[in-house]
This record gives C-alpha cells, structure tokens and sequence, in this order.
C-alpha cells in the first residue's frame, strides 16, 4: 500500500465547505408521493427498543444539498438554526428527536463507568435506557476538547436525518444543550465487527464463514445505498470494521457518519479534500493527494473484507514487520494460487467452503487495487457477496482440511489448476447456476469475480423466474441477506 502522509484520524479544516443538509425525497410504495420516508419520521420518535432496524422496500434517497456557511461557527445558536432548516421535499421541517442532557444523563446513569461501551475518535459511548418509553440506546458524548466538534455533529445529525437503509443505523435523537454534543442511536447488542474479528478471549467463538460472509453483503449493500441511491452520492470516507455495527442476527449496520461528504457530481471524477480516516484503510491515491472518490470507500471495503476472510488486523504493529500491513502482506500471495488457503482465518479451523474462499479473496483482491479505476463498483461488488452469503456452508457434510493443500482443500486445488479456473463445479453440475466460459483476457482474479457476479445474476433471475410462475410463491427478488 505503500506509505502515507500523516493525518488526523478527527474532522479537520477543509478548504471547501463538507456540511449538508437536504431534502427528504420520495419511498417508493409509500403513500403522499414526496412526503418524507416513514423511517424519517421513526428517527424522530422514541418507540421501540432500539428504534426498530428499517426494513422498507425500495427507496428514493433525499436529495443532499450544501449546509450554509454559517455552520462553521460553534455557537449553541448556530448550530440549533442548521438543524432547524432541515426540511422534506415539501417544505415542511424535520428533524431528529431532542433531548436534555438532563434526560440523557438519567438513562446512562449519569454517565457511569458500568454503562459504558466503547470510545472512538469522537467520542465515548453509553448503552442507557430513555426514560418513559424505556428504549435502549447507544449515547453517544461528543468530546468537547475536539476542535470540530460541532462540524462532526452537524454532519452525524443531518446525513441521518436524510439517509435511510436497513444497513445503516438510525438515529434516533441529539442532544445540544450548551456545549454539550451527544448524538443517540438505536442500540446493536452485539457491537462492532472489530469485536468479534480481533484479540478475541479465549472464550469466544470465533464467527463462522456464513456469518462472515452476510456481513459482508449487508456492508456493501449500506455502502451502495450511499453510492448510487443518495444523490448526490455520498462517500463515507471512514469505512472499517470499527464501524459496523451489529444487531442480532449478526446484522450489520454502518455507523458514524461525521466524515461523510458528498461525492462529485457532473462532469467532476473527484473532489478534493483534506486526507481524513484511519490509516490501514485509507485507498493510497486519497491518501497521497487528497482525491476523494466512490472508489476510495471500494478500497476500504476491501480492507475489511480481507479482515473477514483473514482474521487479521487492517495494521497490527505486534507481527514480524512485513506482515503488519494487511494488503502489503496479501497482494503477493494473490498470484500464488497454492497460498490462498493459508490465507484463512485460522480461527476457521478449515470450516470454509474453497471454492468461496477464493471468490471472496478475488473480490477482495480486486477492491484493493493500486488504481482506482481498476477497483469494481460497489453494486457489482454486493451482486458477488450476495451469491456468495447465500450458499450455505455446511462443515458437516463438506469438510475442509486443516493443512493448506492437504485433503479436500489438496484435490480442490488440483482440480483448480488444472482446469484454470477458480474452483467451481462444471457448468452440467444440477446444484450450480448456469455458468459460461470467460474470456481468456481476464486473469484469474478478474475471472473469479466476474464468474461471482455472473452467478449472483443467474441466481436472481431464477428466483424472479420461480416467483412469476408461481402465483402461490412468495419469492424476494432480493438475496436471502437483504435483512443481513
């Protein structure tokens, strides 16, 4: 990945202005055509614990437009006007519910070390309980030492004021009493993606390969709500496993959302920015030149991909120096087809599918790529995923060799090379999507990923097919992981 510049891992001054606000469009199926989103309007309330996961349909994202200068300042006032101004696609204002810091010192107890949960750039978090309705919420304090603290709140508020999926996570309220900045979320049992990937107690089990597997294709799908239903599109900017939380079910919602920015629009491929984020994750052309585009999130997506598949930490000082940076020690053994099983997580214990552990490394392998250009969109990268979380890995009834290249993983990787391909089943196999020969063009990585797409696709019209044909049917057009 090559090194990079230093940069702060908090929102910094930008030469151009990052704050936005918008307006709330159109939920396809939804009665009064441009009211806001009904799960706009559930952000604002308080029932149900947790504020209920969104599980809608389809979505017409809000329209994102720029917040006014004025939100530079970091006056109380100033930042009460910007979240009064939100408004929907009819003029009316919105907004997120308010609370006192009175209220919420009461449900964390007065912030109390027991109720705490975790910390990051911004912030320390609480699980408390609201009184009254007694909904579980995540609580989280701004720290008030940060130098852009009401710019990173503004942007938390109002991105998720607007922007509504099933994998991101909902906002169910803030707090701006004085100078006190807290933002409150709906509550994910089960924490971050990071606390189940890394430094694990002996007592824990690690997560299998289904599991890992719907966490990815719930992750890329909250990043192409981003990408290509927000418009403008919206770059995340600070995509990691930190990041993703998880509810039960191991569901996976995307959170924290204070270094969001609008992605280029027209005839612009890029906007240019201050380098923020966390280093191990950043794509190295955002990093060198500060050129923020979809593909740098591509990029993060996947760091954390190959974090899934490998076990290991994005930057992990504790290792032998050449392998502290996770893509400087996986991009070598890419073109070692032999080396792929060692690549596994060895928490696995050899319980993983081969012919998916390879498609999931070439999708991973293509998101890293040097240039940025060469790296997939995010929504071919979701149709690959998706494929992949919905053939179930049953590590009873097809078991997988401990020892890379011993047993079945052996003969698996003999069949691979000597038929050149990435290890699926002949297109007659009765179990298997149609499948078709690729252009010889493609190398193996680029082949592996276009023969995962190409089978998600294949899968999806069979299941529109069985759906038409059957009136009695009730078959989602979507991957069995859409609600993971």
């Amino acid at each position: 990945m090559g090194c990079f510049p230093c940069f702060d891992s908090r929102m910094g001054e930008e030469e151009e202005e990052e704050l936005y606000y918008g307006k709330g469009g159109a939920r396809g199926g939804g009665n009064g055509g441009g009211a806001l989103s009904a799960a706009a309007a559930a952000a604002s309330s308080s029932s149900g614990v947790g504020g209920g996961g969104w599980e809608g349909t389809s979505t017409a994202a809000p329209r994102v437009e720029k917040i006014s200068a004025g939100a530079r300042g970091r006056g109380n006032a100033t930042v009460k006007k910007e979240l009064s101004a939100l408004k929907d696609a009819n003029g009316n204002v919105i907004s997120a519910q308010t609370f006192t810091f009175r209220q919420l010192a009461a449900a964390t107890r007065n912030f109390r070390e027991e109720c705490f949960i975790g910390e990051g750039g911004f912030g320390r978090v609480y699980k408390g309980r609201l009184d009254g309705t007694g909904q579980i919420v995540a609580i989280k304090q701004l720290n008030r030492d940060g130098t852009q603290g009401n710019k990173e709140f503004l942007v938390e508020v109002l991105m998720l004021s607007l922007l509504h999926h099933q994998n991101l996570v909902n906002l169910v309220g803030y707090c701006a009493d004085g100078d006190q900045r807290l933002l409150v979320y709906e509550y994910m049992p089960l924490g971050s993606l990071e606390d189940h990937l890394h430094d694990l107690p002996p007592d824990k089990v690690p997560l299998d390969w289904n599991t890992r597997m719907k966490i990815a294709a719930g992750a890329a799908k909250g990043l192409e709500y981003l990408h290509d239903k927000a418009q403008p599109p919206v770059i995340y900017r600070d995509f990691k496993s930190s990041n993703i939380l998880l509810g039960e079910d191991f569901h996976p919602k995307l959170s924290d959302f204070g270094l969001a920015k609008l992605g280029p629009v027209g005839d612009k491929s890029h906007v240019s920015t201050r380098v923020m984020g966390t280093y191990g994750y950043c794509a190295p052309e955002y990093a060198m030149t500060g050129q923020l585009t979809v593909k740098s999130d591509v990029y993060s997506f996947g760091v954390v991909l190959l974090e899934l598949i490998t076990g290991r930490k994005a930057i992990d000082s504790t290792r032998p120096h050449v392998e502290q940076n996770l893509v400087s020690w996986a991009r070598p053994l890419f073109n070692d087809r032999r080396k792929l099983p060692k690549m596994a997580d060895p928490g696995l214990e050899g319980r993983y599918p081969m012919r998916g552990l390879y498609q999931a490394l070439a999708v991973a392998s293509m998101c890293i790529q040097s240039e940025a250009a060469s790296r997939p969109l995010i929504a071919d990268v979701v149709t690959a995923l998706s494929y992949l979380a919905s053939q179930k890995y049953d590590p009873n009834t097809t078991p997988s060799s401990k020892k890379a290249g011993g047993g079945e993983a052996g003969r698996a990787l003999s069949r691979n090379d000597e038929a050149g391909s990435s290890g699926h089943k002949s297109p007659s196999s009765k179990d298997s999507p149609r499948e078709q020969q690729l252009p010889g063009i493609l190398n193996d990585r680029e082949r592996m990923v276009a023969e995962a797409k190409m089978w998600g696709e294949n899968w999806r019209e069979k299941r529109r097919a069985a759906a038409t044909t059957s009136s009695n049917a009730q078959v989602s057009l979507d991957s069995p992981t859409e609600t993971g």
